[in-house]
């Protein structure tokens, strides 16, 4: 008989951060046994757990049995990359004009708690809470239909902005303050409800960081010196 040490609830959360933040990788199997031994639940809901995360995109069936972390393959980039900008400046331009008050709140406490991440360095931190920045401005934006696809597109958005937050140079550092800046120039656009301006603004922060994700997917090559090319000919 298992203790329960999670509830399913709290089961579900914590895989999804844990997918979020490539400690789970995208691809990883995930393992009923050593999964119900860690979160000290029986199969049974973990079943229920895992058939979420799969209705939400976290996760993708195996081979009809068992589950894994849904991959970030060079088709769903592509996918990705083409998508994204056009959903997220129609979901700011709605946001502009449908949202409230209360929306607007809660818009700017994460904000404030995103400006606490990237000031601290904490770059797992950051990218979890610019997830639930632009999650809110889908939920201002009050349209089902995109809404979905935002959720979609913020997973693997969140995956690929692990290297975004974790700058190597001071110039990359500079595009995260930057990164921080145009939310707040977004939420004042949301707060006057200049519908273009947001989506001006989101098209702006969309290709702020469009590069630096992109390293995800195609690394810097290794330098042309680590094989002597000279000293093998027939190198490939």
């Amino acid at each position: 008989m298992f203790l329960a040490r999670f509830t399913k609830s709290e089961c579900l959360d914590d895989l999804k951060t844990r997918i979020l933040s490539l400690e789970l990788a995208p691809g990883t199997d995930l393992d009923e046994v050593s999964l119900s031994a860690h979160y000290g639940i029986s199969r049974t809901p973990l079943r229920e757990v895992l058939q979420r995360l799969s209705g939400e995109g976290y996760v993708e069936a195996k081979d009809s049995r068992g589950a894994k972390v849904s991959g970030m393959d060079l088709s769903v980039m592509r996918t990705f990359f083409q998508t994204a900008p056009m959903v997220y400046a129609n979901i700011a331009h709605l946001a502009a004009t449908h949202h409230n008050t209360a929306h607007l709140d809660v818009l700017k406490g994460f904000q404030t708690e995103f400006k606490k991440a990237t000031d601290n360095k904490a770059s797992g931190q950051a990218a979890l809470w610019n997830y639930r920045f632009h999650e809110q401005i889908g939920l201002m934006a009050q349209n089902t239909y995109l809404m979905a696809c935002l959720k979609r597109l913020l997973i693997d958005h969140t995956r690929l902005s692990q290297t975004f937050y974790r700058p190597a140079d001071p110039s990359e550092a500079q595009l995260v303050t930057k990164a921080v800046e145009q939310h707040d120039a977004m939420i004042a656009a949301f707060e006057a409800r200049e519908a273009a301006l947001a989506m001006d603004l989101t098209l702006q922060h969309w290709d702020l960081s469009r590069d630096q994700l992109e390293r995800f997917v195609h690394p810097d090559p290794l330098p042309a010196n680590v094989i002597s090319f000279k000293d093998h000919p027939h190198a490939v």
